[in-house]
């Protein structure tokens, strides 16, 4: 007999397998195994310009000038920013950058160094 899970929901020791499904009989609550054991293993790699990986609290370098988004000013080509984060979404990196503030940049504008 195989041991299954209990619900995550309610906690009930009833479970049962429809298929790759896994049933609660008490709260009809369903979900799967599969799903969850794919969803943990799921490692986003952010890479530099230059093919390199990049992790938290890595020094990076600017290899463009980028124009900063509601202000005049630019960031200059070899700007260095220290101690990144790295984030989901479209712009990849969180950081201070000085005489800046906070700000959001894509890998794709960075190496490491």
């Amino acid at each position: 007999m195989v041991d299954l899970p209990h619900c995550p929901k309610c906690n009930s020791a009833y479970t049962y397998e429809d298929g790759t499904l896994l049933i609660c009989p008490e709260c009809a609550h369903e979900w799967t195994l599969v799903g969850e054991t794919e969803a943990t293993e799921e490692i986003k790699v952010v890479r530099d310009a230059n093919g390199n990986v990049l992790n938290d609290g890595d020094s990076v370098t600017i290899i463009k000038d980028l124009k900063v988004k509601g202000s005049s000013s630019t960031l200059k080509i070899g700007t260095k920013v220290k101690s990144i984060r790295l984030v989901d979404g479209d712009h990849d990196i969180d950081c201070k950058i000085e005489g800046f503030g906070a700000m959001q940049l894509k890998s794709e504008f960075v190496k490491k160094g």
